[in-house]
């Protein structure tokens, strides 16, 4: 019993022989229905198509099988995948604490901890945290989220506007990337000609 329901649990696709059912909702090489089908039928016509017979929905009653080349079939979705991770960009979200009664010179150093951040494409996610009576004063953190917004507003804008979560108060702050791609053809553009030779 538990060997079945270790099979169910199972992530790797079965084919052919492995399917161990005694009929299956079958789905033809170009996609056509051919219905339920007992499954030494659906192998049989498997081997005259040299094709592969291939559980597509385990879960469904009677389990759906599909006539594939079924290397082919693994090979494109490698692909895909690969090409999908190679598209995705990985998000870091960086935190920076302050408190609301902050330094000067400790907000210059938390401010350049952000803009350093956001330059290499992070996220940051900026905390206040209030202690005893400062928490009847929320508008001291939001202002400093808002200092702070403004400061490295040309490395970064606001994703997550300022939230207060008990004792905290969070802001998300996101980099620009629109900015930066337009400087590079105006920089381009500033730079004089070379006079032709003559």
């Amino acid at each position: 019993m538990s060997r079945t329901r270790g099979e169910l649990i199972s992530t790797e696709t079965r084919i052919n022989e492995r399917i161990r059912v005694p009929e299956v909702r079958l789905v033809g090489p170009n996609g056509e229905q051919v219905g339920i089908v007992r499954i030494e039928d659906a192998l049989r016509l498997a081997r005259e198509a040299d094709l592969d017979l291939v559980e597509v929905a385990a879960q469904a009653r009677p389990p759906v099988c599909k006539l594939m080349d079924y290397g082919k079939f693994k090979y494109e979705s490698a692909q895909k995948a690969r090409e999908s991770r190679r598209n995705q960009q990985q998000t870091v979200i960086k935190e920076q604490k302050l408190r609301p009664k902050i330094d000067p010179h400790d907000y210059e150093t938390k401010k350049g901890h952000v803009t350093r951040f956001l330059g290499q494409g992070h996220k940051v996610k900026v905390t206040i945290m209030f202690r005893g009576r400062e928490q009847s004063r929320p508008e001291l953190g939001f202002r400093l989220l808002q200092r702070l917004a403004e400061d490295v507003g040309e490395l970064g804008y606001v994703e997550a506007t300022p939230k207060q979560d008990g004792r905290n108060m969070t802001m998300v702050l996101a980099p620009n990337k629109k900015p930066q791609k337009a400087q590079r053809p105006q920089q381009e553009a500033q730079e004089p000609a070379p006079e032709p030779a003559g």
